[in-house]
């Protein structure tokens, strides 16, 4: 929305992380007054200030590689969204003109008084935002409104729009859905009427034309009717003021504004970790290579060390930076290709760091400090290290609409772009700094226990709620899931994943930090992949996050406590005797067991998997003494 004389740009703010998980390109922003639609990143005006460049090699690499660019030239930015401080001093300065674009959406309004529905291109509705300290009270009103004379009724944005798999977004076609299918026989632009007596059900709306006095229920646009009475889906992209050149033959889907399946984020996140077995100077080559790969000889090293980008690497001599960069070059060159048909592998370099016999030099982006496994935890982990810093980057590489990205195949459902081109030259980023506790389980305790549990009915049952919730989930909509199976985690990320849960809602209740302040990763490889790791740490963009509460959490007296306290606690739920005899059974495909919001579940920032995959069952006593994998010293 440009700035005119009439009102201000500004309409609202959100966190850098929410233009990372839920209202980022493409997504539908309900704001107090009316809805509007973040736009592309073409649109996005940095010429205000100099773009930061989150650099972070091995994130690069991997969106490269998801956009099927292996030698990793394509994108060559991981880019914050444009801000600029100084709008809390001065409303009216630079600082108001600089954000994220976005504009209305849909682009059809509603008056809350007279009912009247019609586009904004029909020009009787009017903006006003001209209080600079309070963007919320921005809105769009009805101009001379038939019901209440003297005022200026609230418009709000009409309730429903279309979207297709195929991550298209459109309005809602209410004349010719009214006409069903023609056109009003009394007027070019007819003037409609939404008449909605509330509630969340399609039938409490009617739509009517006030020039020919025909009306339709909304009804009749759902479900398997919907598809007879809708028109085909024309491939439009609103955020890119773009339709699809060959068109889209998928059937559209009604959606309300502010349904959840409007909008799926499609990310990729990865910590900043040296190289395995590799040194600080090394992590600082890989992460300023996109400038240092044009040093061929130690004399363009000379020329440019003065250069302010480069001033981290002056804590080391010319010659051992000029030997670092070499090394690294032939490290790329000896680089082999990954399958493209998964999402890259970015967690195994950092399993590799945090379990690493030699701990990596300390850096401004990640510090670790082994600790020594207490006695009485000697059954559960095998290793514990303190990370007294971390960096995790996280780039926003498309969305969806109507499905959320498949976890393990990203091209089960399609990607709707973030920009005009095929491959951008950025996508958007944004970083976090914190600390955190890695914790490894042992690997002949997990290997024992999967042996045990193998042919259990606990995990028999999880594996066909897992075939039903693939049958369920994309059942008409996405093609090509042929393996029910595919993407199955496997009872040692069930296990791993619910002792994670159960830390963590022990640990907010000691380390100062909310639950929804934490994030975790799990190290759980498959088949012949002995990864059996947890990282919990903090995951917010402020300086909440690098207090020291959850380090110091690591020290073997304070851990011991919590330890024992988180599977004390896992043994009762104030939900049994409902929780712990859960278990799904066909056709049920829920992916938990015993588990719930009193005892395991927490906030959709905290779990990678939308409180999937839990049990407590296989944790603590509460059914089977075989299916436990902790063995506690008492």
């Amino acid at each position: 929305m440009t700035d005119t004389g009439q009102y201000r740009r500004r309409v609202g703010a959100v966190r850098p992380s929410h233009l990372m998980f839920t209202s980022g390109v493409g997504a539908l922003v309900d704001l107090p007054n009316f809805a509007v639609l973040t736009r592309g990143i073409d649109d996005w005006d940095y010429n205000a200030f100099e773009p930061t460049d989150l650099k972070e090699p091995r994130l690069l690499q991997a969106v490269n590689r998801l956009y099927g660019d292996p030698t990793g030239e394509s994108v060559k930015q991981l880019r914050p969204a444009p801000w600029m401080d100084g709008l809390d001093h001065d409303p009216n300065g630079q600082a108001s003109r600089v954000g994220v674009p976005v504009q209305p959406f849909p682009q059809w309004l509603r008056c809350t008084v007279c009912n009247e529905l019609n586009a904004l291109d029909s020009k009787i509705f009017k903006f006003e935002n001209s209080q600079p300290r309070m963007p919320d009270r921005a809105r769009f009103y009805h101009d001379n409104c038939t019901g209440k004379r003297g005022k200026k009724p609230l418009a709000v944005a009409a309730r429903f729009v279309l979207a297709c798999r195929a991550g298209h977004l459109d309005d809602f076609p209410y004349v010719s859905f009214v006409h069903r299918g023609g056109d009003c026989p009394k007027a070019d632009r007819p003037r409609l009427q939404m008449i909605d007596h509330g509630g969340n059900q399609a039938a409490n709306v009617k739509i009517k034309c006030l020039s020919c006095d025909k009306d339709r229920n909304i009804r009749d646009a759902m479900g398997k009717r919907g598809e007879d009475n809708l028109p085909g889906c024309r491939g439009r992209h609103p955020h890119l003021a773009t339709f699809d050149a060959n068109g889209c033959t998928e059937r559209p889907k009604p959606l309300i504004v502010g349904a959840s399946n409007q909008w799926f984020a499609q990310t990729l996140s990865a910590l900043a970790v040296p190289p395995t077995n590799g040194s600080a100077l090394a992590g600082k080559v890989e992460q300023l290579w996109g400038e240092l790969e044009k040093v061929t000889n130690p004399g363009y090293l000379d020329f440019a060390w003065g250069f302010s980008q480069f001033s981290g690497l002056h804590q080391w001599s010319k010659e051992e930076v000029y030997e670092a960069i070499e090394a690294h070059r032939a490290e790329l060159a000896g680089a082999t290709e990954t399958d493209s048909s998964a999402y890259p592998d970015l967690l195994t370099p950092e399993w590799e760091i945090f379990t690493a016999s030699k701990i990596p030099e300390h850096s401004n982006d990640f510090a670790l400090n082994p600790v020594d496994v207490p006695a009485e935890l000697s059954g559960v982990f095998s290793h514990i290290v303190q990370a007294e810093r971390l960096r995790e980057v996280r780039a926003l590489t498309g969305f969806t609409r109507l499905d959320a990205p498949d976890p393990d195949d990203p091209d089960l459902v399609a990607r709707a772009p973030l920009s005009r081109s095929r491959i951008p030259s950025w996508v958007p980023a944004s970083e976090v700094r914190g600390e955190g506790l890695f914790l490894r389980v042992p690997e002949d305790l997990v290997t024992a226990w999967e042996q045990r549990v193998e042919d259990s009915a606990a995990l028999k049952a999880h594996r066909a709620a897992y075939v039903e919730f693939r049958k369920n989930r994309y059942s008409g909509r996405v093609e090509g899931v042929d393996d029910p199976m595919r993407g199955w985690p496997g009872a040692r990320y069930i296990a791993l994943h619910t002792l994670s849960h159960l830390l963590i809602r022990a640990i907010s209740l000691e380390c100062g930090y909310s639950s929804a302040s934490l994030s975790e990763r799990i190290y759980a490889g498959r088949e012949n992949d002995l990864r059996t790791g947890i990282l919990i740490y903090t995951a917010v963009p402020d300086a909440e996050g690098t207090l020291g509460g959850l380090v110091a959490l690591g020290e073997p007296d304070r851990l011991t406590r919590i330890v024992n306290r988180a599977l004390d606690d896992a043994e009762r739920c104030s939900s049994d005797p409902l929780c712990s005899e859960r278990l799904p059974h066909p056709p049920e495909d829920f992916l938990h067991g015993a588990a719930c919001h009193v005892c395991l579940f927490v906030s959709e920032t905290t779990c990678e998997r939308g409180n999937r995959f839990l049990d407590r069952r296989f944790i603590v006593p509460i059914d089977a003494p075989e299916l436990v994998l902790l063995q506690r010293a008492k």
